[in-house]
């Protein structure tokens, strides 16, 4: 199993990025998604997870309202489309798959793990 995550950069407080990340050896459609950031020195925290039908979204009181998850199960593709960016956002952000159903804002009950992609945002 791989998960991709690309999308990263640099980019100005209220600027906006899309992530994604590119999933194979799975059937993707019988997999929740969700993505995890880490910010240097701090631990992992939950960002949003989307249901395997897209249907359920959940997200992390800190980017209600800013950040959209989406997904798409023809391209085994799960993006994360970031909005009013401010230096807190910054972090490596990690996709993360687990089974249908079991989506949760807890990383150890994830199977699979992407990379990692970062972001920067600066004030």
């Amino acid at each position: 199993v791989q998960l991709q995550a690309s999308g990263g950069g640099l980019v100005q407080a209220g600027g906006s990025l899309r992530l994604s990340c590119g999933a194979s050896g799975l059937t993707f459609s019988r997999y929740d998604m969700a993505w995890f950031r880490q910010a240097p020195g701090k631990e992992r925290e939950f960002v949003a997870v989307i249901s395997w039908t897209g249907s359920t979204t959940l997200y992390a009181d800190s980017v209600k309202g800013r950040f959209t998850i989406s997904r798409d199960n023809a391209k085994n593709t799960v993006s994360l489309l970031m909005n009013s960016l401010t230096p807190e956002d910054t972090a490596v952000y990690y996709c993360a798959a687990t089974a249908a159903g079991r989506g949760t804002t807890i990383g150890d009950r994830y199977a699979y793990w992407g990379q990692g992609t970062q972001v920067t945002v600066s004030s």
